[in-house]
């Protein structure tokens, strides 16, 4: 079991950069793949982007490419997005989610983990 936490959400302006972060508990947070999803008002949880245990390997959503970063430390058992110039349709809740098994360009799916955050409100001001 792992239990995750996402804070660092908030309100900014389009073109600035805010920096999310996931903390996780439980001994075995290096083994986990783990992504970040993002799900606005009507919309479905879509993928942003995922990492390996390693940090070895990154994947991004087209869209979110050149923009966002997805990092990992291990020893604080943290996972880190940062994003940069925000626009208004970043607007949404942000989730992390754990993998135990899945590896790969399966970590773009929801079904791919076992574990989620709560949440963390990213709003983008025009």
């Amino acid at each position: 079991q792992v239990q995750l936490v996402e804070s660092g959400g908030g309100l900014v302006q389009a073109g600035a950069s805010l920096r999310v972060s996931c903390a996780a508990s439980g001994r075995t947070f290096s083994s986990y793949r783990m992504g970040w999803f993002r799900q606005a008002p009507g919309k479905e949880r879509e993928f942003v982007a995922a990492i390996s245990w390693s940090a070895g390997n990154t994947f991004y959503a087209e869209s979110m490419k050149g923009r966002f970063t997805i990092s990992r430390d291990n020893a604080k058992n943290t996972v880190y997005l940062q994003m940069n110039s925000l626009k208004p349709e970043d607007t949404a809740v942000y989730f992390c989610a754990a993998s135990r098994v899945v590896r790969g360009n399966a970590l773009m799916f929801r079904t791919a983990y076992d574990f989620w955050g709560q949440g963390t409100q990213v709003t983008v001001s025009s």
